[in-house]
């Protein structure tokens, strides 16, 4: 969570925000309103993506008497106390959580090696092969292709998926994570493999979005329709 940021986003849409709190009595109709309820909506988002707890009202009430240039009822120092013990706070959540991504990704990949359809390559990478085409060539390194795929974390929760948004997606091959530049070379057009990249061929210790954990282990169902030329 980045506090530091989070403080002057909330600070930028305070003078938009002094009706928050009379959800009842709101009217969305003038530009003024409209772009109002806008900075509401992407401070709350932007809140929502920081991982911050928040209480609403206590958020709400300092908005309004920033707006309204009313007495502070918080000290500036109890604020950044109180800031910077949230992040020590999220800081510990988040490496938990890490290591606890980490452990279930080891076990699951372990388990995963020992059935007869998973192939393991020298870097780790594991594939199960679900549709399998004879003859036809790989794509090269600097190749574009299109793929359809779709994205879990290894308990199935969805991330991403171009199946489930109906569009492929096309990309140079060495353009994604390295699990992927992995198999794609192997795949032949036609072929749909089901990947399981452990995290050290995916994203390692960094966390590309709140969606994928630091420390996971990906499995993608990757179907290679074509060589771009």
């Amino acid at each position: 969570m980045k506090l530091k940021k989070l403080i002057p986003v909330v600070a930028l849409g305070s003078l938009l925000l002094a009706g928050c709190g009379q959800e009842e009595k709101v009217t969305l109709e003038t530009t003024a309103q409209k772009a109002s309820y806008g900075a509401g909506l992407n401070i709350g988002r932007q809140i929502e993506r920081e991982g911050a707890e928040i209480d609403l009202e206590a958020l709400v009430a300092g908005i309004r008497d920033s707006v309204e240039k009313a007495e502070q009822k918080v000290s500036d120092d109890e604020i950044q106390a109180a800031f910077m013990a949230l992040r020590e706070e999220a800081e510990a959540k988040q490496q938990a959580l890490q290591a606890e991504a980490a452990k279930a990704s080891e076990e699951f990949l372990a388990k995963n090696a020992e059935r007869a359809e998973v192939q393991v390559t020298d870097s780790g990478l594991q594939y199960e092969v679900m549709t399998s085409v004879e003859g036809g060539e790989s794509p090269g390194a600097t190749d574009t292709v299109r793929v359809h795929y779709h994205g879990t974390l290894t308990n199935g929760e969805v991330f991403d998926s171009s199946v489930e948004r109906g569009q492929p997606a096309e990309f140079p091959v060495n353009g994604v994570i390295r699990g992927w530049v992995e198999a794609l070379q192997m795949m032949k057009p036609g072929e749909k493999w089901k990947l399981f990249i452990p995290a050290e061929l995916a994203y390692g210790e960094r966390s590309p979005s709140p969606r994928i954990p630091a420390n996971s282990a990906l499995v993608f169902e990757v179907e290679l329709l074509e060589i771009v030329k």
